[in-house]
């Protein structure tokens, strides 16, 4: 694989790539951004009908919009989706008036308190209609009548969804699921399509040991869509990850799951710990991303969510600021390293049984110590095959090991390899 820096670079131009389309959680917008990550991987796309039931909830019409402007009376248009997906009240209705600008204002979303931004709105499931525009933008203008034009559609249609598969050794799933229905914003969360697609290029380099499932699907409705439609293979997940805010300066935070202390929560408490990076715990809460839909508690899968800043935790979540330029091809490439090394302690963490549990067994013979001569590390290493063959009791895994220990998961996974090679213990 290319270096790290090589991979945030390619992660960065494909955030630029995407960051023009109008997404949202249906339509065409979707379409496209799925057809562009299907030049990286092969997907498997769905489209659910209009009206379809997914658990409590129903699929609803398709949105989709062409053009969209304020314009004044000379014509000019002071407002223009051509130049922001932004500028238009997600989902809106198609509208075609004349008004004056004290009627307007009701429909006009600004953030006083950065008058140069734009802010991102959206009413999905209530007729409305709307523009985003930046304070200084609306405080120029003079009173007197405006063309308002939305050339918009909502129909009967599909939700679209995506699904790649990186085959495992075994049929087992960990699912990684990232939302595909936010405009242009950058972080939030072209950053975490473009790592989720990176992280399933570099798994399908080796043949991982579980089945990697990823999910590219609109927020909260997809992730229920999804859930609704996979009854059958929920038992199979036993671990997942959401991917969001994955690109921003700030430090990684891993949101725990329901549970708690599921598997992957253990693993990123591990890594992030070992590794030494700034980074922060957060216990779940039922509001977020999608890992609420996943540890709603009738599924209740272990499922966290990683990200660098928290949703609404930097000013310029869901504006125009959150463009390409907030986003940097180190902090993505981070945030992918961080993925690779929790799946790969994911991946070789067992239970094994010592073989010879009575008394240590004599490592010298074995040609196991012998092995050891001369490595830096020699003493580390010595003190993870003792670990591993004193809580080899088919109840401890190999981060139960690294956890008591205080050792490092690759010292004790690469202990308990030879171990398992000299006949001392076995899965």
């Amino acid at each position: 694989m290319a270096p790290m820096t090589g991979v945030g670079e390619e992660m960065h131009a494909l955030v630029e790539r995407l960051y023009p389309l109008c997404r949202s959680i249906t339509g065409d917008g979707v379409r496209a951004t799925l057809d562009i990550v299907g030049e990286y991987l092969p997907l498997t796309v769905h489209e659910v009908p209009t009206g379809t039931q997914v658990l409590d909830w129903t699929v609803p019409q398709e949105w989709n919009i062409r053009d969209a402007y304020i314009a004044d009376g000379t014509g000019r248009r002071v407002v223009d989706f051509a130049a922001s997906s932004l500028h238009v009240l997600g989902y809106s209705v198609p509208v075609s008036r004349t008004m004056p600008l004290t009627e307007l204002r009701a429909h006009l979303h600004t953030l006083p308190e950065h008058p140069n931004w734009v802010p991102y709105r959206t009413s999905y499931y209530k007729p409305e209609w709307g523009f985003c525009l930046a304070q200084e933008t609306l405080d120029a203008l003079p009173d007197g009548d405006y063309e308002v034009r939305i050339d918009s559609t909502l129909a009967d249609g599909h939700l679209t969804y995506a699904e790649h598969v990186v085959p495992g050794q075994v049929a087992d799933e960990v699912i990684v699921s990232c939302h595909t229905c936010h405009p242009s914003l950058a972080n939030d969360n072209l950053a975490g399509i473009a790592v989720a697609t990176f992280l399933a290029r570099a798994l399908a380099e080796r043949t991982p040991y579980y089945t990697y499932r990823f999910i590219y699907a609109p927020g909260t409705i997809g992730a229920i869509t999804w859930l609704a439609r996979n009854a059958e293979r929920i038992e199979r997940v036993k671990h997942g990850l959401v991917l969001a805010c994955a690109g921003d300066p700030g430090q990684l935070t891993y949101k725990r799951s329901r549970r708690g202390d599921a598997e992957i929560d253990r693993v990123l408490r591990h890594v992030l710990a070992v590794s030494e990076r700034p980074h922060r715990i957060d216990e779940f809460t039922p509001y977020g991303y999608d890992e609420r839909q996943y540890c709603s508690p009738g599924f209740n899968l272990g499922v966290g969510s990683l990200s660098r800043t928290p949703y609404a935790g930097y000013p310029e979540y869901h504006t125009s600021a959150d463009d390409p330029d907030f986003v940097s091809p180190e902090a993505m490439a981070d945030t992918l390293a961080v993925c690779r090394e929790a799946f790969a302690v994911l991946d070789r963490n067992r239970r094994y049984l010592n073989l010879s549990p009575y008394g240590e067994p004599q490592l010298g013979r074995r040609g196991l110590y012998d092995a050891l001569g001369g490595r830096s590390d020699t003493k580390q290493a010595q003190m993870a095959m003792l670990w591993v063959l004193n809580l080899s009791d088919g109840e401890h895994s190999l981060l139960d090991v690294a956890e008591r220990s205080g050792l490092p998961f690759d010292s004790v996974a690469g202990a308990a390899d030879a171990l398992h090679e000299a006949g001392l213990i076995k899965t």
